[in-house]
């Protein structure tokens, strides 16, 4: 076994190596840029290697700069993650030519089916029902628009070279062939390297489920059931969960059958996942072949009990795998969600800056239920425009679906993310959904059920209901506590005091009544209904964590002027809860308006600007490309939303922007 291996990767999966590998009495050495001199996976690890600039290009996708790492501290072997160098044949050899293991494919097999492209020619030798494509590289948009009007609209426009969503766009006509094709092509030079594209039929209504294979370098390959990821937005997976709630055993079988036997023509030798886009009736075609670890493989490693990562270090060091076919069981059901920077009531644009809080809910397993959050920052770490803009991968286990999505959602509820925007409540919002809930997927979700994009939820019936709960608790303890500061007051007349209350939540106005009881509160309201409530809750705690009526809920507490911001299920809303008399004059109060910034282009993120395509005097159109702005990797193409005319660009091309930044001013 290896006495030490090198991660050449960053954040969460450089983390995630790194426990394996110290669990495994494993030494390990952490790489990094200039922009991650600070991060947890170099703090984790027992050596770490400056390997340059910010830019990937420069310092992680950089070959020689891993290999004299390796060189420099005497590492064995080199984990490679996912994204950057994992499917780079060339990497693979660099290191074999320098006498270092891969911790992954070999050459053969990363060339074969690590290539979107070449991954399809074999397929399609090897006899496996393939989406219906062209296979080959293609060089320009004009020639892209020809293949899309002969293999028929929506088509996807894909990097050869691609993965997590990067160097995807889908086509519905001629134009958007010939933008996305640019776009896909700048997107797959700045994240892989490689500008390759190539052009396959879209699916329509699909569902996405892939295969985990694991194989060893003795001829062994076995599959560990699948992962649906049909939860996507972008082309990049926001929910994945295991096992898929479209199979049913035959197809699961089928499925898995088909998957090794195309890792087996290849020696497939190491953890890869076949992919497959399936149709509403279970029927599948291949789609590619990833030959790394995916980024979603927690959702496995919770279902069937194999870590993964310690596979992948035992093939490496040539171990036969511990397992067969018949030993894999699965067990239970799990649920992942990726929690990201980036804002979804603003379109999802990234988002950066310090995390002033970074508080995730407690790992570890109780009553049946098990809380895992894969990370790699820290409360006070910085979120960089460098890279992708996931924080964390937060999973939950239990018995059966519902159980563990129930717990995923009591999760997010509990993850506290202060400092910059994130995802949380758009996540919470999904868990609330009944269409998932009831397992009705496909990759069309998002946009389908969010067609005008995601908007903060409003707090109705139950949710509204328990918030109420929370508030007056909340205003209740704040009233004993302020009245017991002087010590002027005896005990038992501490609450005496009058106790019925209005809740306004946002606009809405909730009438109750808060009645101590010798544990915990009652809470009437005005229609009869009551709630019992019992909570430890204290002020200055993040999280209100108790029972209403013996459910156990955590909603997030904040203060705000007069008041608490409350977040719940997927509701933020400002709570105050007032007298009779306070609630009347609250009524009066005048309501403040934002500034009019209809006339001026705002930068929507932290971001680089990659070109203007407008000047001063010129007139644009209603949806007419102003500019492109790259952020954590990925293009953002801001476009006009009215008619008007140019009269001032504040920003060119290669400027760093700040989030609402003035690009372009209007007359």
């Amino acid at each position: 076994m290896f006495k030490k291996i090198l991660i050449a990767n960053r954040g969460e999966i450089a983390c995630r190596v790194i426990k394996t590998a110290r669990r495994m009495g494993i030494k390990t050495v952490a790489v990094y840029s200039d922009a991650d001199k600070d991060a947890l996976h170099v703090e984790m690890a027992d050596e770490a290697v400056a390997i340059g600039p910010p830019a990937a290009a420069q310092s992680y996708l950089v070959i020689d700069k891993i290999v004299a790492a390796c060189k420099a501290t005497g590492a064995e072997a080199v984990h490679p993650g996912y994204g950057f160098l994992s499917e780079r044949a060339a990497f693979a050899q660099a290191l074999a030519d320098n006498g270092i293991v891969f911790i992954g494919p070999n050459v053969r097999a990363i060339e074969a089916m690590g290539d979107k492209i070449e991954s399809k020619k074999f397929a399609n030798a090897a006899k496996v029902s393939t989406v219906p494509g062209y296979l080959g590289v293609i060089e320009s948009p004009e020639r892209a628009a020809e293949i899309a009007d002969e293999i028929g609209y929506p088509v996807m426009i894909k990097a050869s070279a691609g993965g997590g969503g990067k160097g995807m766009r889908i086509a519905h006509s001629r134009q958007e062939v010939s933008e996305g094709f640019a776009r896909a092509k700048s997107e797959a030079k700045s994240s892989f390297g490689d500008d390759r594209v190539f052009v396959e039929k879209f699916i329509v209504n699909p569902r996405h489920v892939e295969i985990q294979v694991l194989g060893d370098k003795h001829g062994n390959v076995i599959y560990l059931g699948e992962r649906e990821c049909s939860i996507q937005r972008r082309n990049q997976k926001v929910i994945e969960e295991a096992p898929s709630p479209l199979l049913d055993e035959a197809t699961r079988k089928k499925m898995g059958e088909q998957a090794v036997a195309l890792a087996k023509a290849v020696d497939y030798d190491t953890a890869g996942t076949v992919e497959f886009v399936a149709g509403q009736d279970r029927s599948f075609y291949f789609l590619e072949m990833n030959t790394r670890l995916q980024v979603e493989h927690p959702v496995t490693e919770l279902i069937t009990g194999v870590d993964l990562v310690e596979e992948m270090i035992r093939s490496a060091a040539g171990e036969k795998l511990r397992m067969t076919q018949s030993d894999v069981k699965l067990t239970g059901w799990a649920v992942e969600s990726r929690v990201y920077a980036e804002d979804p009531s603003r379109s999802f644009l990234p988002s950066t800056g310090r995390l002033v809080r970074y508080r995730p809910p407690a790992e570890g397993s109780r009553n049946g239920v098990t809380v895992r959050n894969d990370t790699g920052v820290y409360e006070g770490g910085e979120i960089s425009i460098h890279y992708d803009p996931m924080i964390a991968k937060l999973v939950t286990h239990a018995s059966d679906r519902l159980s563990a999505i129930e717990a995923q959602a009591t999760a997010l509820d509990s993850f506290v993310i202060d400092g910059i925007r994130h995802n949380i409540p758009f996540l919470s919002a999904l868990m609330q959904h009944p269409r998932w809930r009831e397992g009705r997927l496909s990759t069309g979700f998002i946009a389908e059920e969010f067609p005008d994009g995601f908007h903060p939820l409003v707090a109705t019936g139950e949710v509204e209901r328990r918030l109420a709960v929370v508030a007056a608790y909340i205003d209740h303890i704040l009233n004993v506590r302020k009245r017991g500061i002087s010590g002027q007051l005896r005990a038992p007349e501490l609450l005496t005091f009058e106790t019925k209350r209005i809740v306004a939540l946002g606009k809405s106005q909730i009438e109750l009544e808060v009645e101590p009881r010798a544990s915990g509160f009652s809470i009437a309201f005005t229609d009869g209904r009551r709630a019992y409530v019992e909570s430890d809750w204290k002020p200055g705690d993040l999280l209100w964590c108790g029972n209403i009526d013996a459910a156990a809920i955590a909603v997030q507490t904040r203060p705000i002027l007069n008041g608490y911001q409350l977040s719940y299920a997927g509701v933020a809303v400002d709570a105050r809860v007032y007298t009779r008399r306070e609630a009347e004059l609250a009524g009066l109060m005048i309501e403040r308006k934002g500034a009019d910034g209809s006339k001026a282009l705002l930068c929507p993120m932290p971001g680089l600007v990659k070109s203007i395509a407008v000047k001063p005097g010129q007139e644009v159109k209603a949806g007419e490309q102003l500019c492109i702005v790259e952020a954590m990797k990925m293009e953002n193409v801001l476009l006009a939303e009215r008619d008007a005319t140019v009269k001032a660009v504040h920003a060119k091309e290669g400027d760093s922007l700040a989030v609402d930044a003035v690009i372009i001013e209007f007359a």
